[in-house]
């Protein structure tokens, strides 16, 4: 049988370079991905061409990048934050304590493309 119940703290890894990206789970349907945020560190602005990102914010903070521009919204633990199919999105931990979330990207072959300013 397989595995579905997970504890995502398992998964979240702090790193002192760039946030690593640890996969909880994947199927062809999505992929399951925690995110440990170190304070100043950011996941860069990306797209998802061919599906939606959608982040459980579990503890922490930070500026929520929502479009190519670079403008932001705040977030923090207990927030839902849904990216759809081909939005720009990233965040940037603004707080004193890591950002810690778990991303659904659905289908799992989402695509991915790195947005530059």
């Amino acid at each position: 049988m397989r595995e579905r119940i997970f504890k995502s703290s398992n998964f979240h890894q702090p790193n002192v370079g760039e946030p690593i990206r640890s996969v909880v789970s994947e199927s062809e349907d999505s992929a399951v991905i925690a995110w440990y945020v170190q304070p100043g560190q950011r996941i860069s602005a990306h797209l998802h061409p061919v599906g939606q990102d959608t982040w459980l914010i579990q503890s922490g903070m930070g500026d929520y990048q929502f479009d190519a521009s670079g403008s932001t919204k705040p977030i923090q633990a207990g927030d839902v934050v849904i990216a759809h199919r081909g939005e720009v999105h990233g965040v940037l931990n603004t707080g004193n304590e890591p950002l810690i979330f778990v991303s659904v990207v659905s289908p799992a072959a989402a695509g991915y493309e790195l947005k530059t300013a």
